[in-house]
This record gives C-alpha cells, structure tokens and sequence, in this order.
C-alpha cells in the first residue's frame, strides 16, 4: 500500500533540492552520494575510504584537499547511523565558493527520501545530483484512463511518466451506414443496442481493473469523437469510479497512441486535480470566517496562538509566504525577542543590531540567535499539536486571496477557542 505524502512533504524537499540546485563548486569537488535500502553502513565507508585514497591522485592541491575533506564528512555523517534508513540515505557535501579562491565554505547536508529510493550513486562533479530526489516530488499517485469509441476501447494506468496499457477491447459493432434491406430506423435502434451493451461490457472492465486500485487519484476518459461523452455521461460505471472522472479529453487515436497522448496532457490535468483540493480547503475556512462560526482564525499571532491551545484541525500556510523570523538574544541579560521580515532583509537586518543598545539592559549584546522559514516553524508546531497542515499554491483565485486578505497564514479550528 502507497503511503500519501502531504502536500508539506513536498513543499520540504522542493525547498531544500532547489536551494541545492544553486549551489555550485570548483572543478569536480561536490559529492552526491545514493545509499538505497538493505546496504550496510560499513560497506559504504569502505567505498568512501577507497575514494579517499583515489583522490590523493588529483593533481590540483586545493580540488584535492577539498574532495578528501568532503569524503571525510561524509563518512563522519554515515557514523550518526545504525543501519540505512528504511528509506535509503541521501548525503550532499562539498566546498561552496563564497567569493573568490578560497573563500569556500565545507557545506553538508543528509536527507532521509519521504519514500524509498532503488539507486545506489556516488559522483563527484561541480554540481549536486539532485534529479533523483526531484523524480520523488512529482505526481506518484496512479490515474486510471479509458478510451473509447464505437468501435474499441483502451484501459491504462499512469504513474507518475510511467504508463500501463493494461486491457484493450473492440466492440464488433458495424459502422453507421445501414445494411441492405434493413429499415434506417430498424439499424439505427440494433446499432444503439449494440452500443448500449458495449458500454456495459466496457464499464465491467474498468471496475474490475481500477476499483481494487487503492491509491487511484482520478480517472481521466478520452477518444476521438463524441463517444466518450455519451459513455461518461451514462451511470454505466461504479459510482465511485464516476466521482473520480477528473477530465474528459479529445484524442486522435485509441489505444496505446492514445494513451499516450493523454499522457502529454496529464500533467496539467493532475496539476488542476491539486489545485481543486487546495480551492475546496481555501473554501471551506472562507465559510466559517463568512459565516462567523468561530471556526476559524487568520494572522500569525491569532494562529500561533490556537495552535498552543492545540485547536487547530488545519493549517493552511501559502506557498508565497516567503518569510524568515529571527529570534534576537542578548548576550548579556539573557533578553530575547522575535522579527520577522524577508529573506533578502536578513543580512542588512544583523548588520543593523551591531552596537544596538539592549531593551532591557541597555548593553549593546544583541545578536541574532537562530534564523527559521516561518513556514517550517509553524508546521513544526502544528504537527507536534497533530493537526493537519496543507501548503497552499498561489495559482489559483482562492490562493491568492489566502495571501492577500489573510496574510498567507490562516487555519481552520475543531472547536471555538472559548470552549477550550
């Protein structure tokens, strides 16, 4: 059975890959290292050990200092563990220029994939190989497709780009010119009979081949001609599989070439199925703040302070929230408050406290203590509070007005705070 990743899972490791997509190193100096399910920690230090030793061979000092001292951190990491996660083990490292020859910096990051990864990899390049990570975030959720016309249909699977065709049948009914001697009216009645009971026979097929199918998102339903409408149109199919048609869409071809031309257009139709499940979360708290239920707060403050109550049932964060908040500490007294403002802010910000007297004490001690995406903060507090929590596109009209009208941070409540 899939396990389904939250839309903040995503939003993690979407983050973190496309931070790591920026960074670059000299020459050949930034390790990416792949370690699947089932390997053994001491194997994969030997490996890196036999590494080390190969990279006293680069002939430039500073490209060699800096990959034995990459491998080196690496192997310190892989110590922090027993055994490979159940998921595999993913470990970035390397020297990171700041500026000009050496300036680098030895940065290392381990991520643990949300599901397991079937790939074995070590290179050393002058980028971070992060494509398999980013295969992880697309769409890995199967969609059923059939294709139909009067005189054939096509049952597939996607998943992901990968497609199954996975039945193909053929109706045996005659083209719409009459045969001779038989009454216009008297064929076209046979011949709608015929149909009828092709749609039938088509409709038995894909409940049999989707409905066992436990993480089937959507069904999307093709063909050439009107066909297709008049078969979804119909109660011909399991009533759970007709609440899962998500599109109905205009192919030139059944069978396999059809298939795969719906799967050009998947992608945008999976994009819009998210986008349906953001708008109806958006709704749904836009409801309760419309209809002064008590069920729902909006602003940073008021949500913090419902999710200390531990009342909120869901979190509803925007993608376009991009904000950092900065605890500033007295190094003196002890002091400490909270900032938020803009990544770009950040510096010219710590750049300012420098000589800043201390509210409390008046001593010019304040630094900045700890730095966090306040995306990251909030969801950290909502999942220790068990509540759900859904990160939501700016694309569409309802995640716009999240970010505008709400600050980009609202949540919806299980009960009202008074009766807490």
């Amino acid at each position: 059975m899939s396990v389904k990743r939250t839309s903040l899972e995503i939003f993690r490791l979407k983050k973190i890959l496309d931070a790591l997509a920026s960074k670059e190193g000299r020459g050949t100096e930034l390790i990416s290292l792949y370690v699947p399910p089932g390997r053994q920690i001491s194997e994969i230090t030997a490996m890196l050990k036999d590494e080390w030793g190969t990279a006293s061979n680069i002939k430039s000092a500073a490209t060699r200092k800096n990959v034995q001292d990459a491998i080196v951190r690496v192997i310190q990491r892989l110590k922090l563990f027993k055994e490979v996660p159940e998921n595999g083990l993913v470990i970035f490292c390397g020297a990171i220029p700041r500026g000009g020859p050496g300036s680098e910096k030895m940065e290392t990051y381990v991520i643990i994939p949300p599901e397991p990864i079937n790939i074995y990899l070590y290179r050393c390049d002058s980028k971070f190989h992060i494509e398999h990570l980013r295969d992880l975030i697309k769409e890995k959720e199967t969609y059923g497709v059939i294709l139909i016309d009067s005189s054939e249909a096509t049952f597939a699977t996607i998943k992901g780009r990968r497609l199954e065709v996975v039945k193909e049948i053929t109706s045996g009914i005659p083209g719409k010119h009459r045969a001779g001697g038989q009454s216009a009216r008297r064929f076209e009645r046979i011949r709608e009979a015929q149909v009828q009971d092709f749609f039938k026979r088509a409709a038995s097929y894909a409940n049999e081949i989707f409905l066992p199918i436990e993480d089937l998102k959507g069904i999307i339903i093709g063909g050439p001609g009107p066909t297709k409408y008049d078969f979804e149109n119909g109660a011909y199919m399991d009533y759970r599989l007709r609440e899962k048609v998500i599109a109905v869409v205009d192919t030139a071809y059944t069978g396999e070439q059809g298939v795969k031309e719906v799967l050009e257009k998947a992608p945008e139709i999976m994009r819009n199925v998210r986008y349906i499940e953001e708008r109806q979360i958006v709704q749904r708290f836009l409801y309760e703040v419309g209809h002064d239920t008590g069920l729902a707060t909006y602003g940073e403050r008021e949500v913090r302070r419902a999710l200390e109550l531990g009342i909120v049932d869901t979190l509803l964060l925007s993608e376009a929230l991009e904000t950092t908040r900065l605890t500033i500490s007295c190094s003196s007294c002890g002091y400490t408050y909270h900032e938020n403002m803009k990544v770009s802010e950040v510096l010219g910000f710590t750049q300012s406290l420098v000589g800043k007297p201390c509210p409390k004490c008046n001593t010019p001690s304040l630094e900045v203590s700890e730095e966090r995406d306040l995306i990251d903060e909030l969801a950290e507090i909502a999942e220790a509070a068990g509540s759900r929590v859904e990160i939501i596109s700016p694309e569409t009209e309802e995640g716009q007005m999240l970010m505008k009208s709400f600050g980009g941070i609202a949540a919806i409540l299980r009960y009202k705070a008074e009766q807490h």
